[in-house]
């Protein structure tokens, strides 16, 4: 037995020498030990630029009254602006509006809308303000009824000079 001075160096249970190496290597690699740190978020992605639409031209001639439609009967013949006229194109008589005029006319029973080009005169029937060919009165929903309540917005280069 050791002298008593080294008794508190003594080991009572001495390891295997074996497994010493083994151990001490556990436990210096515990304190190297590292977590990957947190990835940061990806950047934030560029915004997006929605170019500006240009704003639709204000309608230089507004109108609001009732429409009625020509259609089949009148088809093939000659128009005030010497075209011929036909049922299915998207056409209109005006009093006043020149010819080659883009008329958006929007039915205000129900909303919908087209646009039409004037190419003859009328209406002569008291209280209407646009005749509208049968295609036309189609698209806005009101071929059956013959008559609608409408909004007439003229728009183009046929807008009366100042």
């Amino acid at each position: 037995m050791p002298p008593k001075r080294y008794h508190h160096l003594c080991v009572t249970h001495p390891m295997r020498l074996t497994r010493l190496p083994m151990f001490l290597m556990l436990i210096s690699s515990a304190g190297c030990a590292s977590q990957t740190p947190p990835s940061a978020p990806p950047p934030a992605p560029p915004p997006i630029i929605i170019p500006q639409q240009p704003s639709a031209p204000a309608p230089f001639f507004t109108q609001s009254g009732l429409a009625s439609f020509y259609g089949k009967a009148h088809d093939g013949k000659t128009t005030a602006n010497g075209q011929i006229f036909d049922s299915q194109a998207l056409t209109a008589a005006h009093r006043t509006l020149a010819f080659g005029t883009e008329v958006r006319v929007t039915n205000l029973e129900n909303g919908r809308e087209v646009t039409v080009k004037i190419t003859d005169r009328g209406p002569f029937v008291r209280g209407r303000i646009i005749d509208i060919s049968l295609a036309a009165a189609q698209a806005l929903g009101f071929q059956d009824k013959g008559v609608a309540r409408v909004r007439l917005e003229a728009f183009g280069s046929n807008a009366p000079s100042s």
